[in-house]
């Protein structure tokens, strides 16, 4: 009896260890399979795979951050003539244009007569030069008279006074007179006629009137510009205008030509219409391949733009991921999101502080689609 009883007790043991028991061995396994899963999802976080064709079709641009160098900010610009070296030419009187001596784009030399205006002024104010150059020669020969009586004690010293006072007068009235034409131009043929010189040598770049035009005071008759060297008119954002200097180098660009200009007046004020601030570089021409009024494109070099060893990256690599400023480095499988430091924008440029390299290949255009997978990865796993 004692016998079925202990065979009885030890099938059940059995039953029980088979069916209610559990193996401490699976149970560790188990755990450990949990925790790698873990890990590798942890592993995975941040990451996109795509393969090179899905990479292509989603549009996104792979390329290295910029190392060294500074940095740049780009706009379109206009060349325009050197303030200082640009001119505009006029009459003080007006008249009629009986001659112009120069077309559009001849050059000039300082001096040389341009155009010749006809005027009644002009007849005017040349026949007072010549009036006041008679009376002067008059007064003249009366004063050298008077001082010869007055020597041979003829003639009182009162009229020897009287002479040199008139001659005086006679002198400074000629002087006054030939003022007045030179302050209109200086002459030319006719009594009538006034010629204008060329002031500075140089280029015609303006000539806005026609032979036989009648023309009003100080109207401009040209404009000369010596085009050695020219002007680029450049518009600043405000926070790219407090990184710029005189004496920053502009690299500019046209179709099939490339120069270096140099930075020299920056505008304590705003622009009170456009709320840019205007800005001048000067650029050498003197090979003449530059045209005033020709549209280009400009790189200005910005001041503390990180060094010789920064490490700039486009401004549309830059995401921001869980709270996190990322940026998407190139895997052998697709992208990986790495959190950066940024430092100051340099143009369409940022600055990384710290977080990459330099080496890396990141996704310089796309990036939000990047971001968007990770999205969607994210939302599928908590599902």
């Amino acid at each position: 009896m004692k016998k079925h009883y202990l065979v009885g007790a030890t099938i059940s043991a059995l039953l029980l260890a088979s069916c209610g028991g559990a193996d401490p061995s699976k149970e560790q396994t188990a755990s450990g399979s949990a925790d790698a899963g873990a890990e590798a999802a942890h592993a995975n976080e941040g990451q996109v795979t795509l393969t090179a064709e899905q990479i292509a079709a989603a549009g996104v641009e792979v390329d290295r951050p910029i190392v060294g160098g500074a940095g740049t900010v780009e706009l379109p610009a206009i060349i325009e003539g050197d303030p200082q070296n640009t001119q505009v030419v006029s009459a003080a009187i007006g008249g009629r244009v009986v001659a112009l001596t120069r077309n559009l784009g001849e050059t000039v030399g300082r001096g040389q007569t341009i155009a010749v205006i006809e005027s009644r002024d002009v007849a005017q104010m040349k026949g007072e030069v010549e009036a006041a150059r008679a009376r002067l020669a008059l007064a003249n020969s009366n004063l050298a008279r008077e001082q010869r009586l007055f020597d041979e004690k003829v003639s009182p010293e009162q009229d020897l006074i009287a002479a040199r006072t008139a001659a005086t007068e006679a002198r400074i009235a000629l002087t006054q007179a030939q003022s007045m034409v030179s302050a209109a131009g200086v002459g030319g043929a006719g009594l009538n006629r006034l010629g204008i010189t060329a002031p500075i040598s140089g280029q015609i770049i303006g000539r806005p009137v026609t032979l036989g035009q009648t023309v009003a005071a100080d109207a401009e008759l040209y404009r000369i510009a010596n085009l050695g060297q020219v002007s680029i008119a450049l518009n600043l954002k405000p926070e790219d205008a407090g990184r710029v200097r005189p004496g920053n180098l502009v690299t500019v660009r046209a179709a099939g030509r490339e120069a270096s200009a140099r930075i020299t007046f920056v505008s304590p004020a705003l622009d009170p219409q456009t709320r840019l601030v205007p800005s001048i570089a000067t650029l050498n021409n003197r090979g003449g391949q530059w045209r005033v009024g020709e549209p280009v494109m400009v790189a200005i070099e910005l001041t503390g733009s990180g060094g010789s060893g920064a490490i700039r990256v486009p401004s549309t690599a830059v995401q921001s991921l869980e709270g996190k400023t990322v940026v998407f480095v190139r895997t052998p499988t697709g992208f990986k999101a790495v959190p950066v430091q940024l430092g100051d924008a340099s143009g369409d440029t940022v600055i990384v502080k710290s977080g990459l390299k330099g080496n890396e290949q990141i996704a310089t255009t796309g990036s939000f689609t990047l971001k968007a997978e990770i999205g969607k990865g994210e939302a599928s796993h908590e599902d």
